[in-house]
């Protein structure tokens, strides 16, 4: 299994990832060899992925980073680097490799004070010879102050170190740093491409990866999800009902809270399984005695703690309405599509009844009203209007 596996429906970006990793071992053996680097080389020390929701940004910016530590012997007789056995790709791929920093956040921005640490390890030699490699999954929640700290390491980097930026696109990262860094744009994979990893690596039976594949619209993560997770479909079952419940102003305040409450029920759950162990470990590191009594001086690390939970929270609850909203987008796009008799297959087959009546009983125009209104409500999330709030308007125009 190479580390390209994992990447689906990219093959050009695959091609020109391959061909920077070929050029840096080949920078790598001439500087061990004390030789002079090799001319046009296509490695270079800052790269910029960007693309839409599922299309692997992430994924191809570890494959990338487990390429440039590869270790196979097969290597020297020509082979590409990502093996994906050695044991630079393997500690790689896993998140355990000594010089490959990745960096994702469950809150809703990265600060100065993360981005300073994150440059400060930018700096040191790789500790296995090969690059130092910061991968930032999510480059777009870097605040103006974090951004300017970063664009002073990606415009003079440290000799081997290389930075990996993911993004869903170049609007979403300070144009002083795009500008810097070398842009691949991924594409969202196709649907039967996704069904396959489904069935090849997750076990998932080709039907059911063919629906979850569809119905997400190519969406990797969420396909996954969607297939595996039980909890995962019965909250969409619950989100496809509601263009159906929207028929009176009851309806739609009902409606919206109870969209609201599920979201916050799921980052609810997510707190019940990391906040105590969190704080747990904190105590513990801290000191804390059997009875659970403090030591003087930790009141401001719990307190930080506390906060960052509370984020994460907000962060969660957040993400969950958003993936509702894509959902209900889904189920308004088929509605559209049958109204212009667009020949593109149904992404929410599993709902084609409702999909057909509401077709039959609206008009295209008061169907592409409904799909801003939802677009509408996502951008007002985005700008922290109060999630019922934001909800509740919403729900009113899918009325209108």
């Amino acid at each position: 299994m190479a580390v390209w596996d994992d990447l689906v429906g990219q093959t050009r970006v695959e091609e020109q990832l391959s061909a920077a990793a070929r050029d840096a071992d080949a920078l790598v053996t001439a500087h061990a060899a004390g030789g002079p680097p090799p001319e046009a080389s296509k490695m270079t020390h800052a790269w910029l992925f960007t693309g839409p929701p599922g299309s692997g940004r992430a994924t191809a910016a570890r494959a990338f980073a487990a390429a440039l530590q590869c270790v196979s012997p097969d290597r020297a007789l020509g082979g590409a680097p990502g093996c994906g056995f050695c044991d630079g790709c393997h500690t790689t791929l896993v998140g355990t490799h000594a010089d490959v920093e990745i960096v994702r956040t469950d809150l809703l921005s990265i600060g100065v004070k993360e981005t300073r640490e994150l440059v400060r390890r930018a700096q040191l030699s790789p500790a296995g010879g090969r690059w130092q490699v910061i991968v930032l999954e999510d480059a777009d929640r870097l605040t103006e102050g974090a951004g300017n700290v970063l664009l002073k390491a990606v415009e003079e980097p440290a000799p081997r170190t290389v930075w990996l930026l993911c993004a869903p696109s170049l609007e979403d990262v300070l144009p002083t740093i795009r500008s810097r860094c070398r842009h691949l744009t991924l594409r969202t994979p196709p649907v039967e491409a996704v069904a396959d990893v489904l069935v090849r690596r997750d076990g998932v039976e080709p039907e059911v990866a063919q629906a979850a594949a569809r119905a997400t619209q190519g969406h990797i993560d969420r396909a996954r999800r969607l297939a595996t997770d039980e909890r995962a479909r019965a909250r969409r079952s619950v989100v496809l009902k509601l263009p159906l419940r929207v028929g009176d102003v009851g309806g739609c305040l009902k409606a919206a809270q109870e969209l609201v409450d599920a979201a916050a029920e799921d980052a609810k759950q997510v707190a019940e399984e990391v906040d105590v162990k969190e704080t747990e470990e904190l105590k513990a590191a801290l000191g804390a005695s059997q009875g659970g009594r403090m030591p003087r001086g930790t009141a401001g690390a719990m307190k930080e703690l506390e906060e960052r939970q509370k984020r994460r929270r907000t962060r969660t609850q957040r993400d969950s309405l958003d993936l509702a909203l894509t959902d209900l987008t889904g189920f308004y796009r088929d509605v559209l599509a049958l109204q212009l008799r667009s020949r593109s297959p149904l992404a929410n087959t599993d709902v084609r009844d409702a999909v057909e009546g509401i077709a039959r009983d609206t008009t295209p125009e008061r169907t592409l009203r409904r799909i801003e209104a939802i677009l509408a409500c996502r951008e007002a999330l985005d700008r922290n209007v109060a999630p019922l709030l934001a909800v509740e308007a919403m729900t009113m125009a899918l009325r209108g």
